[in-house]
């Protein structure tokens, strides 16, 4: 089975290994692409059909009904922000689908309090070969980001 992961957010797709954060740059909790956010004020978008298993302001992860789950991390550091900045559309245990507004944020906003707006968007607990397809350059919130080979 493949699974489609959309991008959660407008932006130019940039790989894994330009997020300056070690944690998400050597892929230790798992294989995805990042995207650099347009600026602006914007929704994120939920990157699958699934049940949202962890929300926190500035990060989730929705899990499909086959049990793969995707985790939208927004920004770098941003938990420091303590949910400032970040409105939320779902709770936890919601069931969403792809490209339902899940949080509105401004990247331009985060960037000027000193945080990195980048968005690292993981397949968790996967094996590195399982992430296929990626795109390239810019994308549109709802595009497909890449496909993970189940």
């Amino acid at each position: 089975m493949t699974l489609r992961v959309a991008s959660p957010v407008s932006g130019r797709v940039v790989p894994l290994t330009e997020v300056p954060d070690p944690v998400f740059a050597q892929a230790m909790v798992g294989p995805g692409v990042a995207v650099e956010p347009d600026r602006g004020r914007a929704d994120v978008v939920s990157p699958v059909d699934g049940t949202v298993v962890t929300l926190h302001p500035h990060a989730f992860v929705v899990a499909t009904s086959e049990g793969a789950a995707v985790l939208v991390h927004l920004g770098i550091d941003t938990v420091k922000r303590k949910g400032e900045g970040f409105t939320l559309h779902v709770v936890k245990g919601e069931a969403v689908r792809a490209g339902q507004p899940v949080v509105t944020w401004d990247p331009a906003e985060v960037e000027a309090a000193g945080f990195a707006p980048i968005c690292p968007v993981i397949a968790l607990d996967a094996a590195p070969e399982v992430v296929l397809d990626q795109a390239g350059g810019p994308v549109a919130a709802g595009d497909a980001l890449f496909s993970w080979q189940r």
